[in-house]
């Protein structure tokens, strides 16, 4: 016989292109495979067939039919940020008590690699999922969450497919920006992570913080001061921003940065440079972590409570997975400003 050398379409096929082939909702497609009440025979009928057409896997139904794993899945894209560790203590925390295994996948800062880790975990039968600021397309988080429970962590795009928790960034950089005004500082630059479009994520924490910057150097005056350097948030990436942010004749008074890790890494490039801290350039971390607080570095930083942020994203969860909950809900945190010694008066230190 001889061989089928047609060609296969290896595109893998979605919630979302089962839905669209049988002219229904995602929402309905979900409920079909979960078995759930209300459910007419003809709908029955109508998504099966389109699954069976498409050849679509329902791995998430298969799981349910079989019972739980009692395992959870949680996605982040670096395990030295520091922050992340606050969120997994907190995760542990809430769950260790239960039958519930964690377990880590660290994919990495590329869409695709996340996206492919997310996969991993629905393929393994995994209960639920907890997805720390995904750079995954939204589309792909969206299908995922219709059929295995997700709650994402730090994006505040809110979706009836998902649980969100998320912090008040805009909040967060206005009270940095009120406390280095009232110091004296009128040069101050945010060094934020460029972030993701390919995602399609309208409201990433990046943006929500760039938004809150730019209104509160509004609001003081300043707009025309205002400056949004792009870096990742790794000590390298923190380390970059600062070589190039100091190392001009226009360098700011005061940087604020999106989370610690890459304050740390301003704090080499200043050290470096022979600039010191705050003496002349004040900065400012967020996320609040233990390094934030050691004896050499004493950070000023924006806490938004990772531990409690964690430990929310685990109960709302599992409310989720053990069916005690079908709405979906988010949850904001409240930023509170830390202020420490490496933030003083323009040349005052």
């Amino acid at each position: 016989m001889a061989a089928d050398s047609s060609p296969r379409n290896t595109k893998r096929v979605t919630i979302t292109d089962v839905a669209r082939h049988a002219g229904v909702s995602t929402a309905a497609v979900s409920k079909v495979m979960r078995n759930a009440y209300g459910v007419s025979p003809a709908m029955q009928e109508r998504v099966r067939s389109a699954m069976a057409e498409l050849g679509y896997r329902p791995h998430a139904a298969a799981r349910g039919m079989r019972g739980r794993t009692y395992t959870i899945g949680v996605l982040l894209d670096n395990v030295r940020n520091p922050f992340f560790a606050d969120i997994l203590d907190g995760i542990r925390e809430q769950l260790e008590s239960s039958e519930y295994t964690v377990l880590i996948g660290a994919a990495g800062f590329g869409a695709e690699e996340q996206a492919r880790t997310v996969r991993a975990m629905v393929d393994r039968q995994m209960d639920g999922l907890i997805l720390i600021a995904p750079g995954t397309p939204r589309s792909e988080v969206l299908d995922t969450a219709a059929v295995t429970p997700t709650v994402v962590i730090g994006h505040h795009d809110s979706s009836d497919a998902h649980d969100s928790v998320v912090d008040a960034d805009d909040l967060g950089a206005g009270l940095v920006v009120d406390h280095l005004v009232a110091l004296g500082h009128r040069d101050i630059t945010l060094v934020a992570a460029a972030g993701n479009k390919a995602g399609r994520w309208r409201r990433t924490p990046e943006i929500a913080l760039a938004e809150g910057y730019l209104s509160a150097m509004g609001r003081h005056g300043l707009s025309d001061r205002a400056r949004v350097h792009h870096a990742a948030y790794s000590d390298d990436g923190g380390h970059a921003a600062g070589i190039a942010l100091l190392s001009g004749g226009d360098r700011p008074t005061a940087i604020l940065t999106g989370a610690d890790v890459a304050a740390l890494g301003v704090f080499r490039a200043a050290h470096e440079l022979g600039l010191s801290i705050p003496g002349d350039v004040s900065l400012v971390g967020y996320n609040n972590t233990a390094i934030a607080a050691l004896a050499p570095v004493q950070l000023t930083s924006v806490d938004q409570a990772g531990r409690t942020m964690g430990a929310t994203a685990a109960r709302m969860l599992i409310e989720r997975v053990e069916g005690r909950r079908d709405r979906a809900m988010l949850t904001t945190m409240t930023p509170r400003l830390v202020v420490r010694r490496s933030t003083a008066a323009p040349g005052v230190g």
